[in-house]
């Protein structure tokens, strides 16, 4: 495809996604002044330069944030998924700077309901552009349209496992010239199965002055051919053809990687947390926000309940404040309602050959240092309440693995574990929802590491909705 039909193509894609915000923004005007005969009063009101001008700017907000979401990259290898996440996040900034431009020149229409609906229509509507502008494209593709030219770098088993995968999905739009390579002992195993080699090293210079390349991907071991990919990687900057590799070079099983800068630098990110920042980690930050703002307002009198009975029933503090291990580990001190004696940690060495916990967690069903009240506050999680405040201080979250004391993390004796801890703490966790003290300690930990592989918001939120009934039950408490 050359630049110029590439140029409009992409400028008809940008029409259209601004088509596409403007047909939702309307379609919501539609449904919200539908009622009671104020459409046709909205429709009578005279467009004035003013209100021109700040929808001129709302426009070109929305366009800034498509540009910023990638909305626009190659998405050749990039996932449903991965395109749906992108529409969803744009929509989700456009409805913010709809909000925003509102709040700015007091634009009285755009109400919470009206951005909601208005975030409702435009996810849905850009989401569902997407997937039918991917299908048309792979349609065009494997009609022989829009292809590109790829050659690989290597010929061992990690360079034939991505040109299957390639092979595999001709929507994709790759065409492979063949593998670049030396001889070596497994060559002949290459040759085997009948895989065009193109050419070696020293042929590839020639090889990229008489061919269409549009991309070479390396697969070269990195320790024993960094000269070659060093080689590979100039050159393809001298013709300007995209270079692609593989960031997974040291083989590891559960880290993400991501490009990133740094003090102008550009470097390949590798990160196991699987809570990513940027947007995921602000909405996440907001719902723990809003959430312990709202619980704490809700529960003021139940804290104050609780505060006194405490008071009235033992000696000792209302609060019972411990050192915690957080965020990678960060220590905190965490707030609870005191349930037990004033003296308990003192006492947990006498108890030590109580524990009915396996691995480094103390804990005892029926633990002599509870008081007639706590007992009935770890029954019903009650005593855990006043964590909320560390949520609004940051220290934790409303959802994530449970924060330990320094004790229990002192007794860790496996690294895989101490993953975990690569993201804030919370409240409740699958561990929580799960059984709790009824399960053991790996596959407490086990739970930990496949809430952070998997974690999504609405994974949080379904935790959240099975913490309540859990609580109830009183599962696995102690």
């Amino acid at each position: 495809m050359n630049e110029t039909r590439r140029r409009l193509l992409l400028n008809a894609l940008k029409l259209f996604d601004l088509g596409l915000i403007m047909a939702a923004f309307v379609l919501t005007v539609l449904i919200v002044y539908a009622r009671h005969g104020s459409l046709a009063h909205f429709l009578s009101m005279r467009v004035k330069l003013g209100n021109f001008a700040i929808f001129s700017l709302t426009v070109l907000a929305w366009h800034l944030v498509f540009s910023s979401c990638g909305m626009y990259g190659s998405k050749r290898l990039s996932t449903r998924g991965t395109e749906v996440a992108d529409a969803l996040k744009a929509a989700t900034l456009c409805t913010v700077s709809l909000a925003l431009v509102a709040r700015l020149f007091s634009v009285s229409m755009v109400t919470p309901r009206f951005s909601a609906i208005f975030w409702i229509l435009s996810g849905a509507s850009m989401s569902v552009g997407r997937l039918l502008l991917r299908g048309f494209l792979g349609w065009i593709r494997r009609e022989g349209h829009n292809l590109r030219h790829m050659l690989i770098l290597g010929t061992n088993a990690r360079a034939l496992e991505f040109a299957r995968g390639i092979e595999a999905s001709p929507g994709l739009g790759y065409r492979i010239l063949g593998f670049v390579d030396e001889d070596w002992p497994k060559i002949g195993e290459f040759e085997k199965i009948g895989r065009p080699l193109a050419c070696d090293f020293g042929a590839l210079p020639e090889f990229l002055r008489h061919n269409v390349v549009d991309e070479v991907v390396n697969y070269l071991p990195l320790r024993s051919f960094y000269e070659h990919a060093s080689q590979v990687a100039a050159l393809c900057e001298l013709h300007g053809i995209i270079l692609r590799f593989n960031s997974d070079i040291f083989g590891l099983k559960s880290a993400r990687a991501q490009a990133g800068e740094f003090n102008g630098n550009h470097y390949i990110i590798s990160h196991a947390g699987g809570i990513r920042d940027g947007l995921p980690m602000m909405m996440k930050r907001a719902l723990d926000v809003l959430g312990s703002l709202l619980l704490l307002l809700l529960l003021a009198p139940l804290f104050s309940i609780v505060a006194l009975v405490i008071k009235l029933t033992s000696e000792g503090n209302v609060f019972f404040l411990q050192e915690r291990v957080g965020y990678n580990k960060r220590k905190f001190l965490i707030y609870k309602f005191r349930t037990m004696v004033p003296n308990a940690e003192k006492m947990m060495a006498e108890l030590e050959n109580l524990n009915e916990v396996s691995g480094p967690v103390f804990k005892i069903k029926n633990d002599p240092r509870m008081t007639r009240i706590g007992k009935l506050l770890r029954r019903t999680s009650i005593d855990e309440l006043p964590q909320l405040f560390n949520v609004l201080k940051g220290d934790m979250s409303l959802v994530g693995p449970r924060p330990l004391p320094v004790r229990d993390y002192q007794g860790f004796n496996e690294d895989w574990q101490r993953r975990r801890f690569s993201v804030r703490p919370g409240i409740t966790c699958l561990w929580q929802v799960t059984g709790r003290c009824s399960i053991t300690f790996e596959q407490w930990m086990k739970l930990d590491l496949q809430y952070l592989d998997e974690w999504s918001l609405w994974l949080d939120l379904k935790i959240l909705a099975r913490t309540i009934p859990a609580v109830l039950k009183g599962s696995g408490a102690a």
